[in-house]
């Protein structure tokens, strides 16, 4: 049982760390890069002086902020070794992730806060905690652009309609046609696509595009933009579905690789290394790498500041620290889960963690392939089943997903993809279905596989969990027991139960077996009056 402290969350919705961020408002203008003047910015003596509702606070209330013209970041004090400093929980923090970007240990953590029980998943959003913090240098800005929440396709984008909010702007972005996807698509269209598979809120791709190519605002589009709308100028990557698939997959590789603590520092075009402010929150650190993929130094400092993509996407949306709805809670448990098989049925784990969706981070996907006597693409008569219950909310080409809520909307609760699902069985739209039930074959429709095998991978709340866990194994997939562990390269990796191993391998060695054990499902036996008599 959690105990009562742990679950405590504050009930502002701007948290103080917040407001320390929104303290270097105006040190981070392209002009006038500056830090505050030896104030500090770990909460705690500054959090008393903010006003009690800190919802409050916006960035207008801290552009008179006194600062001195020493460097393009504020200084934090330099710590003593293993100083406690305050902390306030955000959204998907787990005690690994925070460990690494304090530089410190989570038994340390737990000895600083022994309130948290040592089987702590994530924590909850706003509760206030004490962290040891070992000094690093060359820590970038504290100020942060938009909540987690607003990031992925979630809670929060449910009722925003694209196209309508496209229509009333008289940019290019409402006239835009082009043929992607097997289909003609206007501009609203396509950005819709991109937010649903990559699961990135259409808001902040609009505000990007808004941002970059002045596509609401500018009647036509710039000549020197036609190919490239947001920069990433690639032969590959030409018009509009491209440039936005390449930042949806830019954006979702770095807010993952932030999430599980891989992403701990930049290196900008000029050679200097920024290591991200370990108060700094996910979405904030992938738009942070995003612009630093694509501008010089002094155009980053920029985008990242109050006066960047920030006053943008507010002027576009309303402040986005208002009201915020933290969508992942304190203490999440992934619900019991079944292998994608049918009971005694052995199939090959031909994918260790690799992405769910695109390329790079997250590595939320595993692969499984049934048994076959021909390598390729072949078809299959097993089937790929249900690992819980829950509706179908897609049913395409390749594809099934499971809401498992129940209330027909993937952007909430635990959803299941399944790709490479073969046409002829697949499971009709709006199905009910429970565990164990049949999804469809296993095939390579719906992608570039090479070998008939299913892909399955989880989403929260419109969030990609990675497959395995937010560090330590926290929330890893789990199937029957069975958990995922990362290889040393995508693909590549194992799940574990107990003392077994099996190995990840696209060979479908014995190494790679596995097997569901569960007890085939009993179906009741009908009452007579059920019992259908044979026609005379």
């Amino acid at each position: 049982m959690i105990p009562e402290l742990f679950a405590l969350a504050l009930s502002a919705s701007r948290r103080f760390h917040l407001f320390l961020g929104l303290m270097v408002a105006a040190s981070l203008a392209l002009s006038a890069c500056q830090p505050l003047a030896a104030a500090p910015l770990s909460a705690g003596s500054e959090a008393s002086a903010v006003q009690e509702d800190a919802s409050a606070m916006n960035v207008a209330q801290v552009e008179n902020v006194a600062v001195t013209p020493t460097s393009a970041f504020p200084e934090r004090p330099r710590y003593e070794p293993g100083e406690l400093v305050d902390y306030i929980a955000q959204t998907g923090d787990t005690l690994p992730g925070l460990a690494v970007r304090f530089n410190t240990s989570v038994a340390e953590i737990l000895q600083a806060n022994p309130f948290i029980p040592v089987t702590a998943t994530t924590m909850p959003p706003g509760m206030p905690m004490k962290i040891p913090i070992y000094y690093l240098p060359l820590w970038g800005s504290p100020y942060q652009i938009l909540p987690d929440s607003l990031f992925p396709n979630g809670p929060a984008q449910v009722g925003f309609d694209v196209a309508t909010f496209v229509a009333e702007h008289p940019g290019w972005l409402k006239d835009y046609q082009s043929y992607v996807a097997d289909a003609n698509r206007s501009g609203a269209e396509i950005v819709e696509y991109i937010a649903r598979y990559y699961s990135v809120s259409p808001r902040l791709l609009l505000a990007l595009l808004e941002y970059q190519a002045g596509a609401l605002s500018q009647p036509t589009l710039a000549e020197e933009l036609e190919d490239y709308p947001l920069g990433y100028r690639r032969w590959s990557h030409k018009g509009l579905f491209m440039q936005l698939s390449w930042a949806a997959n830019q954006l979702n590789d770095a807010y993952y690789r932030y999430r599980t603590a891989k992403l701990t520092e930049l290196t900008h075009s000029d050679g200097r290394i920024e290591r991200i402010d370990p108060w700094q929150n996910a979405a904030t650190a992938a738009l942070m790498n995003y612009f630093n993929n694509l501008y010089n130094y002094p155009d980053y400092v920029k985008a990242i500041s109050p006066d960047g993509f920030a006053r943008l996407y507010r002027d576009l949306f309303g402040d986005p620290w208002q009201n915020v709805e933290p969508h992942i809670p304190g203490s999440l448990t992934q619900p019991a889960f079944l292998l994608p098989f049918e009971p005694g049925d052995v199939w090959a784990l031909t994918g260790g963690p690799h992405t769910a969706w695109g390329t790079g981070e997250p590595l939320a996907a595993l692969d499984f392939a049934p048994p076959s006597k021909s390598a390729g693409c072949v078809s299959s008569n097993v089937w790929a089943t249900a690992v819980a219950d829950g509706v179908v909310v897609r049913s395409e080409i390749g594809q099934v997903m499971i809401d498992l809520d129940g209330d027909g909307d993937e952007r909430t609760g635990w959803n299941i993809l399944y790709l490479h699902v073969a046409s002829n069985g697949r499971v009709p739209l709006g199905a009910v279905v429970k565990q164990g039930d049949p999804i469809g074959h296993p095939s390579c429709e719906g992608g570039s596989a090479t070998g008939t095998h299913i892909h399955i991978a989880r989403k929260y709340n419109g969030e990609w969990m990675p497959a395995e866990g937010l560090g330590n194994g926290i929330l890893a997939f789990n199937l029957e027991g069975w958990t995922a562990r990362n290889g040393s390269r995508p693909y590549l990796g194992t799940l574990v139960r107990n003392s077994l191993v099996v190995t990840a391998c696209t060979c479908s060695n014995a190494r790679s077996f596995i097997k569901s054990d569960r007890l085939p499902l009993v179906k009741p036996t009908p009452v007579a009056s059920e019992i259908q008599q044979p026609a005379p």
